[in-house]
């Protein structure tokens, strides 16, 4: 098994012979770039900058990222021109402002770091995922109500996009969010009102795998969780100013 450096080295090497001059630039972000990587259980993420996405430019590199997802199991990279990077801050203000946060340069200029991420779209997007995750939840109770078999997977895989929306959240606040996940919960808690060992329950589950206990009461705690969370972000955040820039004249 290549070590995880020498894995970030091929992939560089492979797309620089394969896009050529086409290659602008590539990011390491995630929990790879932010020190907190396990090997077996954390992925590499990476976003590779192109100067032109054209299907036949996407072909051309096609063979890399067959070996990336194939051979070395890993997501495959994200790929954007600059100029669609910078606007895309505007719908993946979360995903962007984690790259700000935490990146390593692989190759070519850091394009992110020029990036401005708009905070007041960074806030709908927060409600936005977390309003999706709750009406996914509503949804898988009513096909299998009372089911502990069928809905504790359903609440694991679930809190893994929750615990990262939680982490913005306290971004949302203005406050620096702790690095440990139990810290994260319990900050989130504080900020939104939202009951903490609901979250608790939750981020035991992912962790272990494992469910005990009644999961009726368990999944109704962690829905009127999420509930209040997102009253605690209309209440302190409401939605007056939904573009990028604001207009000084309204």
């Amino acid at each position: 098994m290549l070590s995880t450096e020498t894995r970030l080295t091929e992939l560089v090497n492979r797309l620089k012979e394969f896009a050529a001059a086409n290659l602008e630039c590539v990011i390491l972000f995630g929990s790879a770039a932010q020190g907190d990587f396990h090997a077996g259980h954390s992925d590499l993420n990476v976003v590779c900058i192109l100067r032109s996405l054209g299907v036949e430019e996407l072909g051309r590199i096609a063979p890399v990222v067959k070996w990336w997802c194939g051979e070395q199991k890993e997501p495959a990279p994200l790929f954007f021109t600059k100029e669609e990077l910078r606007h895309a801050a505007n719908v993946f203000a979360i995903e962007i402002l984690d790259m700000k946060r935490g990146r390593r340069v692989l190759f070519g200029p850091d394009v992110v770091a020029e990036i401005e991420v708009p905070m007041n779209l960074h806030r709908v997007q927060i409600e936005h995922d977390l309003r999706t995750i709750l009406l996914k939840l509503r949804q898988h109770y009513l096909r299998a109500p009372g089911d502990s078999k069928e809905l504790a997977p359903v609440l694991r895989k679930s809190f893994s996009a929750v615990l990262t929306l939680l982490r913005h959240v306290v971004i949302a606040f203005e406050e620096e969010p702790p690095v440990a996940a139990h810290d994260i919960v319990a900050r989130a808690a504080t900020l939104t009102g939202a009951s903490l060992p609901a979250f608790s329950a939750m981020l035991k589950l992912r962790e272990t795998g494992e469910f005990h206990g009644e999961i009726v009461p368990a999944y109704g705690a962690y829905l009127k969780a999420l509930e209040k969370t997102l009253d605690a972000l209309e209440h302190h955040f409401p939605k007056r100013e939904w573009r990028r820039v604001k207009n000084a004249h309204s």
